[in-house]
């Protein structure tokens, strides 16, 4: 199976809100959360598949630790809409700026490059584009119908921006029916205007539920970052606003630091508070739950989204 991670390699621009003061302490990390460089003949196979397509990822961009294992089996994230982000979230290494205009011949693209590599299960991102009038919803469509066309056998993934204060636009993305609709809370209520200030967490739970609403059949997806400040009865309030939203996987991996101009790492939470975690979001009623401090977003995505239909199945069997 092949599916696809998060990638950019450009210049970045910073807006100053990003930055941290230069006395707050950086933690050393602890041996759970270190990993080996990538050297595997599978890295070297698949970065050069990267480059040859001219495709843009999130996996080197954000220096995400799991890239020497997804990249050694031919796992990646598309991400469409061009490097340069109109965000400037304090968590996040993306480029902050004005982006470009959309390429027009980008969903060609990237259909042609899904079916080329086989993929099974795919996973598209973005950067937020604030600037357009419906927040990308349009182009996330033609993506996706451009994919359904070239690989009609690919499941595909998407983690799509909040679409904040762009009307429409989630009917838009919701109606081009992809498999897996993913949009990241990132943290808890509380952390939002120091780490996540252009977003609304409110809005984003009710993103997620109104894509249930929509289309029962879409399974919904969202993750957060620990690490960054919470109490952990506020993590758990945030589990309770998904399931009240009827959001089906859960996501919780680590926040780390990419550079020391963006939030700092408050704590390094253990394997076994992760596994506490895992243990509460199962009896919070999630069909899937992934947490562990190397998870990310889209970690393991195709291999996770053949367990959460079989979970889905199971359910729907026992309720019969």
């Amino acid at each position: 199976m092949v599916t696809v991670i998060d990638t950019i390699a450009r210049p970045r621009l910073r807006h100053p809100e990003k930055a941290h003061r230069p006395d707050q302490e950086v933690l050393r990390k602890p041996e759970w959360i270190r990993v080996k460089a990538p050297v595997s003949k599978g890295y070297s196979e698949t970065r050069e598949i990267v480059r040859s397509h001219g495709l843009v990822t999130v996996c080197e961009e954000a220096g995400c630790p799991n890239i020497g294992e997804c990249w050694d089996k031919k796992h990646a994230t598309f991400m469409i809409m061009g490097e340069i982000c109109t965000r400037a979230c304090a968590f996040c290494n993306v480029a902050t700026g004005r982006p470009n205009a959309l390429d027009r011949s980008e969903p060609e693209s990237v259909g042609r490059a899904v079916a080329k590599m086989g993929l099974n299960h795919v996973v598209i991102t973005s950067v937020d584009r604030d600037d357009l009038d419906d927040g990308g919803a349009r182009h996330f469509a033609e993506v996706i119908h451009a994919i359904r066309a070239a690989a009609p056998g690919t499941t595909i993934e998407i983690l799509t921006p909040d679409f904040l204060r762009k009307e429409g636009a989630l009917e838009i993305v919701v109606a081009a029916k992809p498999d897996v609709f993913n949009h990241n809370l990132e943290t808890v209520p509380s952390n939002y205007l120091t780490v996540r200030p252009g977003a609304r967490y409110f809005h984003s739970v009710r993103l997620l539920q109104r894509v249930k609403e929509i289309d029962p059949s879409i399974f919904t997806k969202s993750g957060i970052m620990v690490g960054l400040g919470e109490e952990r009865n506020e993590v758990l309030q945030l589990m309770d606003d998904l399931r009240v939203a009827d959001v089906d996987f859960l996501t919780i991996g680590q926040y780390l630091q990419p550079t020391k101009k963006h939030h700092p790492v408050k704590t390094f939470v253990t394997p076994e508070e992760f596994k506490s975690y895992e243990a509460v979001a199962y009896t919070k009623g999630f069909l899937m739950v992934s947490a562990s401090p190397l998870t990310r977003s889209s970690h393991h995505a195709g291999e996770d989204f053949a367990r959460l239909r079989a979970a889905r199945e199971k359910k729907l069997a026992s309720a019969a």
